[in-house]
């Protein structure tokens, strides 16, 4: 077995071979792609907790749905560009079951995956008046959604929202919104990297200043029922999933298959859009799309010159899933519940080493256990943290690329089998031993 720590002047060179001028600011590929070099240079496989990738097999349901649309020859054909009708029908079905929300079918977009639907929400809303075309995150968040605001040539605003939990929110959403520039909130909830949840006093906060100031709230459910505190997987049965949409009628839904239905690899996902946004008509859309109603713009331009569809089959698969949780006959909480027994044991070995929480509540409830969590350790930037485990065999990114203001890094438990929990164990103390003051 490889000994610990790997020499510095190794990993110096791994990281001068990329050009990677500072490992706080190393990207997630990055890092993957520095893990990849050390793995072949030590023998030695690392304990992968850089990538959000899902570690879970997708549902049969799924599989044979998508095996009989491919086998009816669908592969042959292009897809309506706004969804095949049996996914936006049954997306409409499952809005209402788990989050009591009601949007018409047609409403509701294929996309191939958040990732676009986020992008071509961006298209769309931050052009809805000529005057505002920011958009506000809430962070910490998912760093490619800068980078997809950079591609467009928009601008952006961004907070770490750690210190305005609460009631506290309120003043801080509102002293950007007041400037009259922000026509888009971006967030997730569970929230990657933090895995905080807004609390129904913060959705509410968010949705009357979202009204008040004319905002369009874009609300990312990657981690759609992750927030294992409370089980929503009973259809049409309290408690539902939280979300804006209670307290503003100006809101898109983004429902991912990747994370919550272990469908990643299929890139499906549904862009649910309020009505009142949809079928509201602004004049300076025309200037970029020739139309000036929302919802045509959105599927005629935005998603048609992004890729003329969502995949056909993995509609199909995406549909029977959806619709077999509004029957009660699946449940999609149940497997992915493992990665909170992963995240309960990955953390006492953490917290039992040395380290600490970074976000650690929702009001004044614990953190839920899940799909990712974060951490610190004493005296260590989150650069220094980031090329310090590596020394030892884990891979992670740095909070700092998530819009963070505090040091750290981000866990994430999808890779991470018996074995590797174990390994990361042994790791986790070796880094504790060597420098522990």
């Amino acid at each position: 077995m490889y000994q610990y720590p790997i020499q510095k002047s190794v990993l110096d060179q791994k990281i001068s071979a990329l050009g990677v001028a500072d490992p706080e600011k190393m990207s997630i590929r990055e890092t993957v792609r520095i893990a990849n070099m050390l793995e072949q240079e030590t023998g030695e496989k690392f304990v992968r907790l850089e990538m959000g990738v899902p570690g879970l097999k997708p549902p049969q349901i799924a599989l044979d749905a998508e095996r009989e649309a491919a086998e009816k020859g669908l592969c042959a054909i292009y897809p309506p560009v706004d969804g095949v009708p049996a996914l936006k029908e049954a997306a409409a079905r499952f809005a209402k079951c788990f989050i009591n929300v009601d949007v018409p079918a047609k409403n509701c977009l294929a996309t191939t995956g958040s990732m676009q639907a986020c992008f071509a929400a961006f298209m769309v809303a931050n052009r809805t008046d000529k005057k505002r075309g920011k958009t506000l995150f809430i962070d910490p968040g998912f760093p490619v959604n800068k980078a997809q605001l950079r591609v467009l040539g928009m601008q952006f605003e961004t907070f770490d929202v750690y210190d305005y939990r609460g009631d506290k929110l309120e003043a801080k959403l509102e002293s950007y919104l007041a400037k009259g520039d922000i026509s888009t909130i971006l967030y997730s909830s569970p929230n990657n990297p933090a895995w905080i949840n807004f609390t129904e006093l913060e959705l509410k906060t968010i949705g009357t200043l979202a009204t008040k100031y004319d905002v369009i709230v874009m609300e990312d459910l990657a981690y759609f029922g992750m927030d294992f505190r409370r089980d929503i997987s009973k259809p049409g049965v309290a408690p539902f999933n939280p979300t804006v949409a209670k307290y503003t009628d100006n809101w898109i839904i983004m429902l991912s298959g990747s994370k919550s239905f272990s469908y990643a690899g299929q890139r499906i996902a549904v862009m649910m859009v309020s009505p009142a946004i949809f079928d509201r008509r602004y004049p300076d859309l025309k200037a970029y799309f020739g139309n000036d109603n929302f919802g045509h713009a959105m599927i005629f331009d935005a998603l048609y010159t992004l890729s003329t569809g969502t995949t056909h089959t993995p509609q199909y698969g995406f549909a029977a899933m959806l619709n077999a949780c509004c029957d009660g006959t699946y449940n999609f909480v149940e497997p992915i519940k493992e990665y909170a027994r992963r995240a309960n044991i990955l953390k006492k070995s953490f917290f039992n080493n040395g380290f600490e929480a970074v976000y650690d509540k929702d009001g004044d409830e614990d953190i839920a256990d899940g799909f990712y969590f974060t951490v610190t350790y004493p005296e260590m930037t989150s650069g220094e943290l980031v090329k310090n485990l590596l020394q030892f065999g884990i891979s992670a990114v740095g909070l700092n690329i998530c819009g963070s203001c505090h040091h750290g890094i981000r866990v994430c438990v999808s890779q991470l089998g018996d074995e590797a929990l174990a390994n990361a164990e042994a790791r986790i103390k070796a880094f504790n031993a060597y420098f522990k003051k």
